[in-house]
């Protein structure tokens, strides 16, 4: 592989999927694409998605996908959106839980594409798109519904799908402050919810720094903010791209 790597990297949501190819600098070599994630979305189709927007883009030599859920050494042990059977908030098809369980996306990727391929949890991804490498760093994405990553001094911790957990009365986190609820609330109340999950948090991870992403970010209120404290910033949903690059970093 080149000293100076050009990078497919893909970022998969639950409404959408976006794609460009960066420089070892993280600079844009085309404008990102973006395709509406298709449902019902078994294995093969997310792979095939992903090769028809490869191949609008220029040539690369390495790719990293982010993808919403559990994603341990490149392989889907559950994910949220992708099992159901037209999207977020619908219900799950048994059939596509069976086939994502399991799954080596990576493998997948790479063989289809026949390139290097890398695959982590999108927030991961993101994360490694605006971490400084220095202290606990927290990654937050508020999109579809909630993601996290973990770093210290950099290196990646094991991935936990706080999603998941009740946060009050049983409703997930995923629910709560996710975009259907944002879309009813309304920007300031949602905002609100935010600055409560984020409270909460703060005393489970003592962080020196928590950054919220994802495509819900900017909609946080500057109120609300304000209160949150230096310690929290708001960062470009763009973060999903350009840590394409950063992320192979995390797994030298």
């Amino acid at each position: 592989m080149s000293t100076n790597p050009f990078t497919l990297a893909v970022d998969c949501g639950g409404g959408g999927i976006k794609a460009s190819v960066l420089d070892a600098a993280g600079t844009l070599h085309a404008p990102a694409v973006r395709v509406p994630t298709p449902y019902p979305l078994p294995p093969d189709r997310l792979v095939a998605t992903i090769a028809d927007i490869a191949a609008g883009l220029p040539a690369a030599d390495r790719v990293t996908v982010g993808m919403p859920g559990m994603i341990r050494h490149g392989v889907v042990v559950a994910t949220p959106h992708y099992v159901t059977r037209a999207g977020p908030r619908t219900a799950v098809d048994p059939d596509l839980f069976t086939a994502w369980a399991g799954y080596d996306i990576r493998a997948a990727v790479q063989e289809r594409l026949g390139l290097p391929t890398l695959v982590l949890n999108d927030a991961e991804v993101h994360g490694a798109g605006v971490i400084s490498g220095t202290g606990i760093e927290l990654v937050l994405t508020l999109g579809t519904g909630l993601g996290t990553a973990l770093f210290d001094g950099g290196v990646l911790a094991p991935h936990l799908e706080l999603s998941h957990a009740p946060v009050r009365w049983g409703t997930t986190y995923d629910a709560y402050i996710g975009q259907v609820e944002r879309a009813r609330l309304g920007d300031g109340l949602w905002s609100r919810r935010v600055r409560r999950v984020v409270e909460g948090f703060r005393p489970v991870f003592v962080w020196d720094r928590l950054y919220l992403g994802g495509g819900n970010a900017r909609q946080v209120t500057p109120a609300t903010l304000a209160k949150l404290g230096d310690d929290v910033v708001v960062v470009p949903n763009q973060a999903g791209i350009v840590g394409g690059v950063r992320a192979w970093s995390l797994s030298d």
